[in-house]
This record gives C-alpha cells, structure tokens and sequence, in this order.
C-alpha cells in the first residue's frame, strides 16, 4: 500500500531528554549541523511538561495524548496497601486510552523503539519495541513478531541496551558506554533508513534515547555546574556528552536523507536535562529522613563530615553504586561498620555473619534484595520497606520527585494515622520539608510540596499512590542535606550527574511551515494533536492538548 497522494507523510523523530538549551548553544558553535538546518528551514517552538512524576510518565502522555489524571499511570511501580510492597508494572497498558498513532486501516505507520508503550491493536503497519530504548518499560518486541530479529541480523542490536550503566567516577567505564551509544545511533539510523525505504508510511516515529543516557551518566564531564566536573573532566579524552548529541546529530542527517521530499519532520524532545537535582534527594535524603521521622535517635545513613569534598565516598572497586551507599549505612558494631566500608563486598559478605544478628530496626541490604529484577534493585528507598507498617509515613521509590505515603487506618491494612489526623499529620511533613536545606550552601532544598488528595480515603483509581508529591529545588546538585528537626543526611556519592527537567522544544519542516519562524509555545500534550492535524487525521476528543499548527495555512 501507498500514502494517498493528498496526504504529506509525518516523521516524527524524538530526542530522549534533549535538553533545549544544549541544543541551541552546540547549534550556535555549529556542533549540530542537521539541526541546525532543521531549525533554520522550519518552525520552533518550546514545550513544558507537568513536574510531578516528570520521568516515570512522560513518555505515556506523549502518546496517548492525556495527562496522568486521565489514565491513572504514573509510574511502572505500583505500592499495594494491603502488603506494603511494591510491584512493577511497566509501561501503561493503553487498553483505555490507546496511543495516538493507533489510526487503524486508513493510514499506514512504523513506530521503531519508542518508550513507554506496548505493541497496540489498529496499527495498520509495523512496531519494534525494546531495540535500544533503556526505559523502555516494554520487552524486546515487534509487530510482525519476525521483524525485530530480522532488523538485528541485518543491521545489529543495540550493544547500549545491555552495556551495564557505568559509574560516574569511573571514565574509561563511560567511554565504553558513550562508544556503544555511537554505535546503536548508527544502527538506529540505519534501521530507520530502512523501514523508509520499505513502504511511504503515512507516519514514522522513532526516538534516540542516548540523550538520556548520556545526561544522567556523562553531565558532570560536559557541564561546569555539577560538583564533580572539575575534578574529573579533564580525565575523559572529551566532552563526552557533545560526542554523543554531534553522533546522534548525524544519524538524524541519515534519516532526513530518507525522507520523503514531501514529508512534514517533527523532530521534538518531550523534556530536558539539567545537574542531578533529584536523585539524592529522593532516592536517598527523603527515605532516610522519614526513618528517622519515625523513629526517633534511629539513623539508617549516619552524618558525614562536611570538610568531605562531593563525591569522596566513592570507592571504584566497588563499581556499584547502591552497595557503596550501603557499605556507609549505620552499624551499631562499629567493628562491622568499618569493615563494610573499607572491604569489597566479596569479602566483607563472608564475615559479616560473624558479627551476630542486626539490630531490630536494621535496614534490608541490597545483598537480601537481590532476587529483585528491574529498577527495584537500584533503590534505597526499598531497604526501609519491611518497616513501613511501622512508620506514620514513609518514602515511596522514586526516580525523580519525592512521594510520601501517609500510614492511614483504614486505607493501609496496619494503618497507624487516623483519617480525622490525615491533614495535620501532611502540614507537619509539609513544614518539616521546608526547613531542609542543602548541607553545603545552606540553601532550600524544597521548591514547592504538592498534597495529591484532600481526603486520605479517596480511592479514585486514577490517583496517584503517593500523598505528597516533593518537588525538589533545580538550581543546584548537592550530595548532603540538613534537617534542623532530623539532622544530616550525607554526604554520600552521586548515582547520576544530570537528570530531568521539564522543559522541551519542537522543530518542524514541511511543506508550508516558514524557514526560521515560531510557532506558539506549546504542551507536552500538544505534540498528539499536532501531528494528527500534519497528517490530516481526526483529533479524537479524548486528547487533552491542542495543535500547535493551522492546517489552513499549510501546502498539501
């Protein structure tokens, strides 16, 4: 089958986690060729994307088109009440609300390794999912089911989605994995080439997720404003971020080459990056602060010393982040303590049982979790887990903002908080938060804290688990907070370097769009309805964002 001669193709290329500020200053030195072409031959806009649950659900809202109150999904981990766990769920199901490109029989569409989304009904051409996408929430899959291993016998797999994500001290560790991102960029390029060629699909999308990567993992060797940078920036043999986007910069150049001449291009990043401003202190400060919130002169990471300088407590021999947090987790043996610390876990494992039983309020450690598959294994929020029955409210794993949950009777099956308590119970940890600040500038570390429900026995299911929703300042990186009610946290080392911010732009050209004009700014929400209007499509009435384009005034 062909597009209709009445249609102009779409192809939409995403850029996992592009931050729009990067772009345009290597745009500006000329790093960015294609790019810079796209930007100056189209249309620009920005795009913002709602904080809360910015990482776990965005890609969700981009292809359904709605907002996570409107599909209930807010992160693929899902906390049971009943049993005070936690269980991975994946990507959304998109039973009720599909993805926009689901179009059935009158349009033909290729989507190639996109995140968050599973194979769907009613799209009339191909999927492959899970080629290289690190989120991707989905198995390595494709529609027809042949298809992904006939794209890797003859173009390759993806080496970066299973090089293992090395550690931020670790250069020769993050070469290795900025060379394998080169190569599945290549391969990308190549696959979608391919699938170009094969048919003029009414619709291509495909997303490079090595922005993304590349972000977390390589932001304090490019960008001067994370703590690390000058330490050991000059030991990579160079920007090791500029060589992934000037990488994926050609690869888009591939694609475009492909490209129909009447195609509308949609190249696009949902969000950005910005200095790791959330892992910590979420993943970490948060978990720790509620245990000691609860219960009191208890501490599950002991204070540091401040003279410390970020990122010290980092051993590479290690080579493992969480079991490098938990070797300076609280040991009342302070024998067993200093043997943690300073022996590979290799050979501490052996003689810990030497040292009798833990304490009664210990923590859970990595090395009991680790029947645990998936992003479980990499939180330190879990460790606290098999003592949440106990606690008035306790930290939920997380990625990116902080999530609290409120212990409440009649809601949790050993609730301890009474509903007539909830909203006092919430203002006490509301101005708790507010007073934390970072333990090396002694500035806020909370920008704004968010209350999910007003009443604690809500059960609409489209609420999200968490009560509180933390939203964590973004100026600044730190590895230490203080509490003056909790103490310290910290220091301890970093996971990552960069993470998300809400911020995204959109470059289109086609047929119609002005060389070097804007369009208005512009939703997440608004990239669905947009390219159903480029294609000619029906907006159905359930998406929630508007169409950053007139079709009016384009040239079919």
């Amino acid at each position: 089958l062909k597009s209709s001669p009445m249609k102009n193709p779409v192809i939409a290329i995403g850029l996992d986690s592009a931050d729009p500020a990067l772009v345009e200053t290597w745009i500006a030195q000329g790093h960015l060729k294609n790019l810079q072409r796209l930007r100056q031959q189209g249309a620009y806009t920005t795009l913002t994307a709602p904080r809360a649950y910015l990482a776990e659900a965005l890609w969700t809202t981009v292809w359904t088109g709605c907002s996570s109150q409107t599909t209930g999904h807010w992160t693929p981990l899902k906390y049971d009440p009943e049993r005070y766990d936690i269980r991975i769920t994946g990507a959304y199901d998109c039973a009720e609300y599909p993805p926009f490109y689901a179009l059935g029989t009158d349009y033909r569409v290729a989507i190639f390794d996109v995140s968050q989304s599973p194979l769907v009904d009613r799209v009339n051409g191909v999927q492959i999912l899970g080629w290289g996408a690190s989120a991707a929430q989905v198995p390595s899959c494709s529609q027809p089911a042949s298809l992904f291993q006939e794209m890797v016998d003859r173009h390759g797999a993806n080496p970066a989605l299973t090089e293992p994500w090395s550690e931020l001290r670790d250069i020769a560790g993050l070469e290795n994995m900025q060379r394998a991102m080169k190569t599945g960029m290549a391969r990308r390029a190549a696959i979608s080439r391919d699938l170009l060629k094969q048919e003029d699909w009414d619709l291509f999308i495909t997303v490079f997720d090595e922005p993304h990567t590349a972000g977390h993992f390589l932001w304090h060797l490019s960008q001067p404003n994370h703590p690390l940078h000058k330490a050991l920036a000059g030991k990579a043999s160079g920007d090791l971020m500029l060589e992934n986007f000037i990488a994926m910069d050609q690869a888009i150049g591939e694609i475009l080459d492909a490209a129909p001449d009447n195609a509308y291009i949609l190249t696009f990043a949902a969000h950005g990056m910005g200095a790791g401003v959330h892992d910590l202190p979420s993943m970490v400060f948060l978990p720790e602060l509620m245990y000691r919130y609860n219960f009191p002169g208890k501490q599950g990471i002991p204070p540091g010393k401040l003279e410390t300088r970020p990122g010290h407590p980092f051993k590479l021999y290690r080579r493992d982040w969480v079991r490098e947090l938990w070797s300076y987790h609280y040991d009342p043996n302070p024998i067993r303590g200093f043997l943690r610390r300073e022996l590979p876990t290799r050979f501490f494992k052996p003689l810990e049982k030497l040292f009798g039983a833990p304490p009664e309020f210990d923590l859970t450690s990595p090395d009991e979790l680790n029947d645990l598959l998936g992003i479980l294994s990499t939180q330190p929020g879990y460790w606290y887990r098999k003592l949440w029955p106990q606690m008035r409210a306790f930290a939920l794993p997380s990625y990116s903002e902080g999530y609290i949950r409120i212990n409440v009777q009649g809601r949790e099956s050993s609730g301890i908080v009474l509903p007539s308590e909830y909203d006092a119970q919430c203002d006490e940890l509301i101005q708790l938060l507010h007073r934390l600040k970072d333990g090396r500038t002694g500035k806020p570390m909370v920008d704004q804290v968010i209350r999910t429900r007003q009443s604690p026995m809500d059960s609409h299911p489209n609420s999200p688990d968490a009560d509180l929703i933390v939203l964590w300042q973004e100026d600044y990186a730190t590895d230490v907070v203080e509490s003056p009610d909790l103490g310290r946290v910290g220091p301890v080392p970093y996971f990552w370097s960069g993470d998300h911010r809400p911020n995204g732009f959109l470059m289109l050209q086609g047929p119609g769009i002005a060389p070097n004009s804007s369009l208005p700014p512009g939703q997440v929400l608004d990239l669905a309805p947009t390219i159903l209007k480029l294609m000619g499509a029906r907006i159905p009435n359930h998406l929630e964002g508007n169409p950053l384009v007139e079709i009016s005034a384009l040239a079919h």
